[in-house]
């Protein structure tokens, strides 16, 4: 059956203007793209241990049957919500199927008709989504701007409403952070509530790679905190960390909770031994930090500490053929094209990881800057 010619016409308008996406097949290159920070998802002793668990729990079982309300809520999530929230210091947590899922299932349920969202102008496309879904109002404040921030705060302080304050504590573009100190102070002088995305974080901030909001020992601060696991633990899902009552309200509300199969056994268990070889992992922790300021050292535009790393490089067709320049020299990094980022803000997006070495990073970046 043939495409709607108005869809059709959409795919072609992206083709001819180089911004058509493909799905990409898995290569042998030096990894600077993936977002796989600590080498977990490739972790010989994560994969045997979750395999050991599942055996010693007498669990047989390829999937969850059902939602978590139904069939699906099988004894090792009572476990792994347990372990996150004590790790993470905070009251309790609930597992959702990805960050995705997590954002928007917290933005579409918890803001209500008339409550105040103010948010972050770069914050992920997941959060736009759930703020979208949501009946609150919406306003966007100039990124990593406290100033600008503040004004919005104080044109609404006046309402009853509830004011929730988001923003992510490193951003996946240019893996930049916000004053999240001075951000606490600013959402307690007006009796806001801050929601902190750290799906970039986790596993890379922090001794045990707590997070960053945890490392500043601001967690008792946070109305919610999302912790994405596809990304530091190198695994699949998210949590949401708050209080007991937050992760009663969204287990009746959250409808990307409610109506969706729930993760199986061997996911679950995969969560829990990631976690607790994350508390084992501090010389792994410490390379990433290090290769993060190696990178900084030759690249000295790079100010951030966290893995991200990115050369702006405008123009789709220059960032393309720079990538692809790279890839035949055995590394792979990523294009970010517009409409992701701004025109005239397009970027080679850098990953950096635990296991790349200092010698990797000297080669990309040598001849990086020759070929430009």
């Amino acid at each position: 059956m043939k495409l709607p010619q108005s869809l059709q016409n959409k795919l072609e308008n992206r083709s001819v203007n180089n911004l058509l996406r493909t799905l990409p097949e898995a290569n042998n290159l030096i990894d600077f793209a993936s977002n796989d920070y600590l080498g977990f998802s490739r972790n010989e002793t994560i994969f045997q241990k979750t395999h050991q668990l599942l055996l010693e729990r007498k669990i047989i079982q390829n999937g969850a049957t059902g939602s978590r309300l139904l069939s699906g809520n099988h004894e090792l999530y009572f476990d792994t919500e347990e372990y996150i929230a004590s790790f993470h210091q905070s009251e309790d947590a609930l597992i959702f199927n990805s960050g995705y899922d997590a954002n928007v299932g917290f933005f579409s349920a918890v803001p209500q008709r008339n409550d105040i969202i103010v948010y972050d102008e770069l914050i992920h496309a997941s959060i736009r989504d759930g703020i979208q879904m949501s009946l609150a109002k919406a306003y966007k404040f100039k990124h990593n701007n406290l100033e600008s921030l503040e004004k919005l705060l104080q044109k609404e302080k006046t309402t009853s409403n509830v004011i929730y304050v988001v923003t992510e504590s490193v951003f996946s573009m240019d893996g930049d952070s916000p004053d999240i100190v001075q951000l606490v102070k600013l959402t307690q002088q007006y009796n806001a509530l801050l929601i902190v995305d750290e799906a970039h974080a986790l596993g890379v901030f922090g001794a045990k790679g707590e997070g960053l909001v945890q490392s500043l020992q601001l967690q008792d601060k946070i109305f919610a905190r999302v912790m994405t696991f596809g990304k530091g633990l190198g695994c699949h899902g998210a949590a949401i960390l708050g209080s007991k009552s937050l992760k009663d309200y969204l287990v009746n509300f959250s409808r990307s909770f409610i109506y969706t199969t729930a993760l199986s056994p061997h996911s679950i268990a995969t969560i829990l031994i990631a976690y607790q070889e994350l508390e084992k992992s501090h010389v792994l922790i410490q390379k990433l930090q290090n290769n993060s300021l190696y990178f900084n050292t030759i690249h000295q535009d790079s100010l951030f500490k966290s893995s991200i790393k990115s050369i702006v490089i405008p123009g789709n067709n220059n960032v393309k053929q720079t990538a692809f320049f790279l890839k035949e020299k055995g590394f792979d990094v990523k294009p970010i094209v517009s409409p992701t980022v701004p025109k005239g803000e397009e970027r080679l997006r850098f990953c950096l990881h635990s296991y790349n070495s200092n010698e990797e990073i000297q080669r990309i970046l040598l001849l990086l800057e020759k070929y430009l």
